[in-house]
């Protein structure tokens, strides 16, 4: 039985990025199919400042520190693990407490780095990736030929989202910020770009389709686009809605999605069954790796910081300033 404690992030009773600090508690033993992974680096998330600002409570069974994925290599496996092996380097979903030295994670949750990858970049991959293939390609059923609108295309869900999209044969919109972003979004495979502090996405989405409109709408951001995404589908088109970083209340005009038949949906993925994660898993395994091993559709990496300025990493991706992912550094 391990007894040695460990340092990991702990963000108290919540609050601004200031009230996380590091402190220390005991590492636990892995049961069942959990296996112990010993971190390299995490990866920074919004549902993480979501949930440090009091604003998002992880589901019931779930860790209550922050951290939703990490890279290192396996340290100790439960007595019912049958895939997982100590010492095997992985990247790995988490149900919390990512932003640590140690971290408890569902071995089917756990997916080898990529051939050729460094920590670094795998530690990248679990939920952006986890989240794009399930609500684009699953929920959202994209194909290729088709047409594709991703709201926030400079995040990391972004350009993990217009990537794939690209590598999988669909054509893709995204709604920028900056020029900046428009450019890293282009280079990740976006065919249009829409800087929506000066244009107005709709009407952009109109005149570039001849008025027949996209097959998928990626969006995070909520009330304010949710009647602009319906008018901006096409027939049998799909909205895809994964945060509501405005607000998730709108009124909005429903007939669109009678006359054109339309799919509003939508998911999170932290409170999924440890089945439906795993599934997920196997799917990355089969259809995304490749791609990542032939160095295609990479994770795009901003800034690293050391774990002990975890708050400075919240406060930059609070910032919408950064293009991509942002990575705590856990391990020199």
């Amino acid at each position: 039985m391990m007894t040695q404690s460990f340092r990991f992030i702990d963000h108290g009773t919540g609050g601004g990025p200031e009230c996380m600090a590091i402190a220390q508690r005991p590492i636990e033993q892995p049961t069942g199919r959990q296996v112990l992974v010993e971190v390299a680096y995490a990866g920074i998330n919004r549902p993480e400042v979501l949930q440090r600002a009091g604003a998002y409570p992880p589901p019931p069974g779930a860790s209550p520190y922050l951290g939703l994925e990490v890279s290192g290599r396996i340290a100790a496996v439960g007595p019912e693990v049958r895939d997982r092996q100590v010492g095997e380097a992985v990247c790995a979903l988490t149900p919390g407490g990512g932003y640590a030295e140690y971290c408890l994670v569902d071995e089917r949750h756990c997916l080898p780095v990529p051939k050729g990858m460094d920590m670094l970049t795998a530690a990248c991959i679990p939920e952006n990736y986890f989240t794009v293939w399930t609500n684009v390609f699953e929920r959202g059923r994209l194909r290729a030929g088709e047409k594709m609108l991703v709201h926030g295309g400079s995040s990391g869900i972004g350009l993990t989202a217009i990537q794939l999209g690209h590598a999988f044969g669909a054509e893709i919109w995204t709604t920028v910020g900056s020029a900046d972003k428009a450019r890293a979004c282009e280079k990740a495979g976006a065919a249009h770009t829409i800087l929506y502090r000066e244009q107005d996405f709709q009407s952009v989405i109109k005149a570039d389709t001849a008025g027949k409109g996209v097959d998928v709408i990626l969006d995070m951001v909520g009330a304010p686009y949710i009647n602009k995404n319906l008018h901006s589908l096409a027939v049998n088109g799909r909205l895809v809605q994964i945060a509501f970083l405005d607000g998730s209340k709108a009124e909005i005009d429903a007939m669109p999605i009678m006359i054109k038949r339309l799919t509003f949906t939508g998911s999170t993925l932290r409170p999924r069954s440890d089945e439906d994660k795993g599934e997920i898993a196997l799917a990355l395994r089969e259809h995304v790796f490749p791609l990542l091993e032939r160095g295609q559709c990479l994770p795009v990496v901003h800034t690293v910081f050391p774990l002990e300025e975890a708050g400075k990493a919240h406060a930059l991706m609070e910032s919408s300033q950064h293009i991509g992912k942002i990575v705590l550094q856990v391990r020199p």
